[in-house]
């Protein structure tokens, strides 16, 4: 594989880093991106679900039950083979054009079907998942909250998001944290839609050099500091540390 070259040979006794440090640049992109969809999902999906009964409840509910209920390697390859290719053909066109604005370093490609299928997927999914999150962070909050914001005549739009939504956040921060880890482990499947060409590059290594032990110890030892530096980070910020001070 063309791919495979050993520029980045690094410290592991001759190992190839490039593929490493490729896919690890590639998880990093897709959960930043994942994570931005997943959340801007969640709030209107959320003011759904606690909405009245009707129709809007119903498909907050059904969203929910789907997106929860169904394999994240199924959506996935529903995006990817069957979505993306319902596409209008100009779209279609456009995103496989070279995009020399969408390239990082390492070889990734942000404008991609696989990388576009990943972020779109992992941000349907893990938004029913911190719905329900926040649902329950509301439930904590003390009904006169939002009795006292009536009284002084909000709407439920601007209870919602000023009085609700920051208390539930606030109770609801850590099971939040591990939804976003969560999904920074689970980008994994979003590389290839990929488990034939994860096997090809550690076959290819091992064949170079049988480092393939190493390889994927390096890749442990990049993943696990990754989640480390996302926990810290999202804790740190979070509404409750800050209501601390």
């Amino acid at each position: 594989m063309t791919g495979l070259t050993f520029d980045w040979a690094g410290v592991l006794g001759g190992l190839p880093l490039h593929w490493l440090a490729t896919g690890f640049l590639t998880t990093v992109c897709v959960t930043a991106t994942g994570a931005a969809l997943a959340t801007l999902f969640a709030v209107p999906v959320l003011g759904l679900r606690i909405g009245p009964p009707g129709p809007g409840r119903w498909t907050a509910v059904a969203f929910i039950e789907l997106f929860r209920n169904t394999p994240l390697l199924v959506q996935l390859l529903f995006w990817y083979f069957v979505a993306y290719g319902l596409l209008p053909r100009g779209w279609r066109d456009w995103i496989n054009e070279d995009h020399g604005w969408a390239a990082l370093p390492g070889g990734v490609n942000l404008a991609t079907p696989e990388f576009l299928a990943a972020t779109w997927g992992l941000g349907v999914f893990f938004a029913a998942f911190l719905a329900e999150e926040l649902r329950a962070g509301l439930l904590a909050v003390p009904k006169g909250q939002r009795e006292a914001a009536l009284s002084q005549g909000m709407g439920s739009w601007a209870i919602l998001v000023h009085i609700l939504l920051p208390q539930a956040l606030g109770n609801a921060w850590q099971p939040l944290v591990g939804q976003y880890l969560n999904l920074m482990k689970l980008s994994s499947l979003a590389t290839g839609i990929g488990l034939a060409e994860v096997t090809y590059q550690v076959r290819q290594i091992e064949s170079y050099n049988s480092h393939a032990l190493e390889a994927f110890a390096a890749g442990t030892l990049l993943y696990l500091g990754l989640s480390v530096v996302m926990e810290s980070a999202l804790l740190q910020f979070g509404p409750r540390r800050r209501g601390a001070r």
